[in-house]
């Protein structure tokens, strides 16, 4: 359940609450809550056990609300959308052993995508570390590959500066994971050292502006090109720098194609946007890379999804790459104007250093006849099954601009980004890089108490739905208004569309002909369910839903045979894509 320390009446509170004082540390796990409590933290999603019992005895008299997780995954989910609404590392608490191994899938997944999160961890007494105790892993080792930083608290005296420099350095620069490993007699232990304010090590020295020079022959080289396209990548949003994008694209006429993570950094409805680029993404965003003379990438490190071939990735392009990781800078693909800096203060120096517009008027005409000739449309005979573009397409026309979309991982996934009009940032809840299915439920929940005055939509498959169902509960007891729409095709629909386009449709371990029925197992976990097989029950079978206050579930029974297009084969050329199943032959 949520947990808060019980407020007091208002005659037992002090006259001048201003004037109230902190009570002091006693113990290194109050030094943890106090770190935490310090650096603003408003949300713990955990799992309680027996070598972090020591930091929820602390918690017990703190303000910041424990959220209890059905599984430590869904924590980690829940934290990191969180981090994703808000901005602000999302929190997590695991204890030792299988708790702490349970968060390694949601602490990869915010690596991949540089998500802001903080996970904290049991650990055995540090006299038993290494002597295989009862729920002793090696969590500092495990989690080093998937984390900015780890790390081993040695002492009762220092672990709150521990936790604090952690939690600075999940939102320092390249925002994404930290965890801090807790031993049991270390947070057990005395202390009365308050720890730091929130501070990154001395040596962590993030890059603000780019090199002026550096930022003048970009600036050249944009004003100058034909054909110029703008990539907006999830570090836009995670700079906060979709304004900045918005008025340099709109004040120099430069169309603007976001990356999956990116969506929701430039508004859809735009006449500059071509959306999304890469294996999924719209034909006409496709065309516009394989076509463009000058690229200005912004906060992308341009994985494989988005690029296909990198030989074939925007050929004729000069590429200008913004990003405040040097470590990004030509990894994929080749940068011709570096500018390492953050991605807000860079476009500002952009916006000043461009002597003039491009000139781009035929270009940006060829981009509008590409929309033409590529549209995002699909059927809807009326003797097939329900269409899942067609849920997707009506619950976006239903509700506010600033609805949060989250999803799993899968077909569902695709469609949800595909048919959904994106016009505000931190409204899309994702997995990307490590593709996590399951990853939706749980989204949902941090996502929810991240922004609880914004609708929160949750796209999902019935593969990807059942892998962590057991969050539905945590929903319900929190009395949660979320929607969860399963797009139920009875299988994992991305593999099997895989083998049916590439392994002659040898569908081995793909269908799913046995799941249960989703309506009835929402009512059983106290939500609300609803069966929607019918084109003509979308529209109100989506209000009903949304007019229930609490946690529903629509298991939208779609027509199996559906796949995912425009689609560039993996490793293929972004400008040759497939519109239907047929095409994956000739390309």
């Amino acid at each position: 359940m949520s947990e808060r320390a019980s407020v007091p009446a208002e005659d037992e509170q002090a006259d001048d609450e201003s004037t109230e004082e902190q009570a002091p540390v006693t113990t290194g796990a109050q030094s943890v809550v106090r770190a935490l409590e310090n650096a603003g933290a408003e949300y713990i999603f955990g799992v309680q056990g027996g070598a972090i019992m020591p930091v929820y005895d602390a918690l017990y008299d703190s303000d910041i609300t424990h959220v209890t997780m059905a599984h430590e995954q869904g924590a980690s989910h829940a934290a990191d959308a969180y981090g994703i609404v808000t901005g602000d590392p999302g929190v997590c608490f695991a204890t030792s052993g299988p708790g702490a191994t349970n968060l390694v899938t949601g602490i990869a997944d915010a690596s991949m995508d540089s998500d802001p999160m903080i996970a904290l961890t049991g650990q055995v007494p540090t006299d038993f570390v290494g002597n295989d105790a009862f729920q002793e892993t090696d969590t500092v080792g495990i989690t080093q590959p998937i984390t900015k930083e780890s790390y081993f608290a040695n002492h009762s005296d220092t672990v709150g500066n521990d936790v604090s420099e952690a939690f600075a350095l999940a939102d320092a620069g390249r925002q994404g994971p930290t965890l801090v490993d807790l031993p049991k007699d270390v947070t057990q232990g005395e202390t009365d050292v308050e720890p730091m304010a929130p501070s990154t090590p001395d040596t962590y020295d993030v890059p603000e502006e780019a090199d002026d020079e550096a930022v003048q022959e970009a600036a050249d080289v944009l004003a100058d090109a034909d054909r110029p396209v703008i990539l907006a990548g999830g570090g836009v949003i995670k700079a906060d720098a979709s304004n900045a994008l918005r008025e340099f694209a709109m004040e120099y006429e430069i169309p603007v194609i976001t990356t999956m993570p990116g969506i929701g950094s430039f508004p859809e409805d735009h006449e500059l946007s071509l959306e999304w680029a890469g294996m999924h993404g719209t034909g006409y965003a496709n065309m516009a890379i394989t076509n463009t003379d000058c690229m200005l990438a912004i906060g992308t490190r341009f994985d494989d999804r988005l690029t296909g071939g990198v030989d074939s990735f925007a050929p004729d392009a000069d590429l200008v790459h913004v990003d405040i990781d040097p470590a990004e800078i030509s990894k994929n693909v080749y940068a011709d104007y570096p500018l390492v800096g953050d991605a807000r203060a860079v476009l500002r120096q952009l916006f000043d250093a461009m002597p003039r517009a491009p000139d781009a008027d035929e270009w940006r005409e060829q981009c509008q006849d590409w929309k033409v000739e590529f549209p995002m449309t699909y059927e809807m005979p009326d003797d097939e099954p329900l269409k899942p573009q067609y849920v997707v397409e009506t619950f976006s026309d239903v509700t506010p601009d600033d609805t949060i979309v989250c999803t799993g991982v899968g077909q569902h996934q695709m469609w949800a980004s595909q048919f959904w009009e994106y016009t505000e940032p931190r409204t899309w809840v994702s997995s990307h890089g490590l593709g996590t299915m399951g990853y939706g439920v749980p989204a949902a929940i941090g996502a929810k108490l991240a922004a609880p005055d914004q609708e929160v939509v949750c796209f999902d498959g019935d593969g990807s739905f059942l892998m962590t169902v057991q969050g539905l509960s945590v929903a319900v007891r929190e009395n949660l208004d979320i929607t969860y729409v399963i797009l139920n095709n009875e299988a994992v629909g991305m593999v099997r569309q895989w083998q049916d386009g590439f392994y002659e449709g040898r569908r081995m371990a793909s269908e799913y002909p046995w799941i249960p029925q989703f309506d009835k197992l929402a009512e059983a976990f106290g939500a609300r369910g609803f069966r929607l097989e019918e084109a003509e029950d979308v529209e109100d079978t989506i209000q009903a839903a949304r007019d229930y206050d609490g946690p529903s579930v629509i298991d939208a029974h779609i027509d199996p045979g559906e796949n995912v297009f425009p689609m560039v084969p993996s490793g293929g050329d972004n400008g040759l894509f497939a519109l239907e199943e047929d095409h994956l032959e000739m390309l």
